[in-house]
């Protein structure tokens, strides 16, 4: 499980390097315009709605881990080809092959812990692996913001070189690991030709398809507006200068990192359902202060205060969900289809990913009032969609705490008498 948690972290320390200086490098260092950056972009995107939908089968026929290996070298391949475009064939082309490669990484990720550790134990080890990435991201962001020049290509490649290495590194790692008989994965190893129950199976499932739609919802209201809708409105409607949106991000960040462990304590004895619910309140919270932000009549420092705080909330809410929906959805899943389930949620987290800054980008640069209330309405959505889900789930796939509490009947050895002994 370390060599998992820390090939997971390596692997974000490597995206953090490139990720948030994508646009810039594509526009204006190999000078391809913005309209071949966006194009970038969303083939980035669309390589991710391509690959998901076949890499659950894979992982549930052959393993998590030669999946997640070929996942890694094709994205270092793609990191090394993107780095060196000079054209916008090569840019395409690397594109797809990176973000194809990283989209896989997760689902295959996320099935190895399912794999290496009980239900009890999981709710810990999926907030692990939150804390690790966004640690990794942070920091590879950090350092990647240190040795960029916008003015020398050859920085970029650089940056594009440790990203592939760092994939390459998570491929050794994660190579090393042998997959331990524990009674935790009995009747979940592929085996030869097994078969899953595919798409029919999944869609028939009333708990993953109501899971599915909520995941969407959270992902659209939080992470698909934290680049687009939600950085447009602070500069349009709040005034904010763009370097605020670094420290906001930088916030963000900062309390998942503080908080993880302590949330952690709280979640495991609670409901994960009504964990679910509270992160909706807190977010229509945070999407009110962010309206404050744009549409008070406070001063700049408190419009620029309110406005990191909002991400500041976000960052609360999704310490809170780590521990709670990833591993949701292992409990969820057939022994047969745990890569599938997987995959699927990261499917539906890529399709929020795509439409939330398509829908959130403009209505946050130009509709400012009803862009508020959207966002409030939907995360309210959030906390009525998890109380409703909780209506569908077992009291252990709702709390597994549950299920490992100790029986309070306490068997009692007497040993047998001396005459009962003789008559046998």
């Amino acid at each position: 499980m370390r060599r998992i948690q820390a090939g997971s972290a390596l692997s974000a320390f490597g995206l953090g390097f490139t990720v948030p200086y994508l646009y810039v490098y594509v526009a204006q260092v190999r000078d391809l315009g913005a309209a071949t950056a966006g194009i970038v972009l969303a083939v980035f995107a669309m390589a991710a709605l391509v690959v998901l939908p076949f890499s659950g089968r894979a992982i549930d026929r052959r393993g998590p881990v030669p999946v997640l290996l070929v996942a890694s070298v094709l994205a270092a391949v793609g990191a090394v080809a993107m780095g060196f475009a000079s054209s916008v064939p090569a840019a395409v082309g690397a594109a797809a092959l990176l973000g194809a490669g990283t989209a896989v990484l997760q689902p295959a990720l996320a099935t190895m812990i399912v794999w290496c550790s009980a239900p009890a134990g999981r709710t810990r080890a999926f907030a692990m692996q939150f804390f690790l990435q966004n640690l990794g991201l942070g920091i590879g962001g950090l350092i990647g913001g240190l040795l960029v020049d916008t003015s020398r290509p050859g920085s970029f490649i650089l940056l594009f070189s440790i990203e592939a290495a760092m994939f390459l590194v998570l491929a050794a790692v994660v190579g090393t690991v042998r997959m331990p008989g524990s009674p935790a994965l009995q009747g979940t190893r592929p085996s030869e030709g097994a078969k899953g129950g595919g798409l029919r199976a999944l869609l028939g499932h009333k708990a993953m398809v109501q899971l599915c739609v909520l995941g969407f919802v959270l992902f659209f209201a939080c992470y698909g507006q934290f680049e687009s809708g939600l950085a447009a409105y602070g500069t349009e409607a709040a005034g904010i200068q763009p370097s605020t949106l670094g420290i906001a991000l930088a916030a963000n960040t900062a309390v998942i990192v503080v908080a993880q462990f302590v949330v952690l304590r709280f979640v495991e004895r609670r409901k994960r359902t009504r964990v679910i619910a509270a992160v909706g309140l807190i977010w229509a919270v945070a999407w009110m202060v962010a309206g404050y932000a744009g549409l008070g009549h406070g001063s700049q420092a408190m419009a620029t205060a309110a406005f990191i705080s909002t991400y500041a909330l976000f960052g609360l809410g999704e310490a809170m969900l780590s521990p709670t929906v990833a591993p949701l959805v292992a409990d969820l899943a057939p022994e047969s289809m745990v890569g599938s389930y997987n995959s699927a949620f990261a499917l539906v987290k890529q399709l929020a990913l795509a439409v939330g800054p398509a829908v959130g980008g403009p209505m946050g640069a130009a509709l400012h009032g009803p862009y508020i209330v959207t966002f409030v309405l939907f995360s309210l959505g959030i906390t009525f969609l998890a109380v409703r889900l909780g209506r569908q789930l077992t009291p252990e796939q709702d709390q597994p705490s549950l299920a490992v509490k100790p029986s309070k009947v306490v068997a009692r050895h007497e040993p047998a008498r001396e005459s009962e002994t003789a008559a046998a």
